[in-house]
């Protein structure tokens, strides 16, 4: 990997910070789709000053964007911290994905697949996350009986959480990204050369 010089390193950390700082500002406000998934799962789009960071200064970066935005949000945590945890390697899976990929196709069909890929990684990831780690904790909070209930009220025939993981949290990550991917391709060449520091032509 290429070393940058200071001037270069202080902006790649200052907007880092920025962009994770962003993030954690999107994600209070956190809004429900109770037609797709039941209300404690919500929909936010903090992931957006992830992917931009990801293909804008590389995948570390946009990592660190992810996990910048969980570590601000553990004090106010009601998850027991498990699910900032589980935020945090899903959006690293969905942005890190996508920002290697266009590090190595530096052109908007990589972009494309890039971010497509990622937003399917982090859809299938979705289920073992939740499954094996994030509703584990849940249960300690609300009885399973009454997760899976939620999840009946929507599609009375599911009959089991994983079951239910995969027919509505997958599809619902998957979704997450392609908007995030959507919103990114609207603005990204607006706002790239304020990122990397580079005048715009008048």
């Amino acid at each position: 990997m290429k070393t940058m010089d200071k001037p270069l390193l202080v902006r790649y950390l200052a907007v880092t910070a920025m962009l994770g700082a962003l993030s954690f500002v999107l994600q209070m406000f956190e809004f429900p789709l109770p037609f797709l998934i039941p209300a404690f799962v919500k929909f936010d789009f903090s992931d957006l000053p992830a992917l931009i960071a990801s293909f804008s200064m590389g995948p570390v970066s946009g990592v660190t964007v992810a996990l910048i935005k969980n570590v601000l949000h553990l004090p106010m945590t009601n998850t027991g911290c498990v699910g900032e945890l589980a935020n945090f390697l899903l959006t690293a899976t969905f942005v890190g994905t996508a920002g290697v990929i266009y590090r190595l196709h530096k052109t908007r069909a990589g972009a494309l697949v890039g971010s497509f890929t990622g937003a399917v990684a982090m859809s299938v990831l979705s289920v073992p996350i939740n499954f094996l780690i994030t509703y584990p904790i849940y249960y300690n909070f609300m009885p399973k009986d009454a997760i899976l209930a939620a999840y009946q009220a929507i599609f009375p025939f599911v009959s089991d959480i994983y079951t239910c993981l995969w027919l509505f949290n997958a599809p619902f990550n998957l979704l997450k990204g392609l908007v995030v991917t959507l919103i990114t391709f609207l603005i990204y060449k607006h706002i790239s050369p304020l990122i990397k520091g580079k005048k715009t032509r008048s």
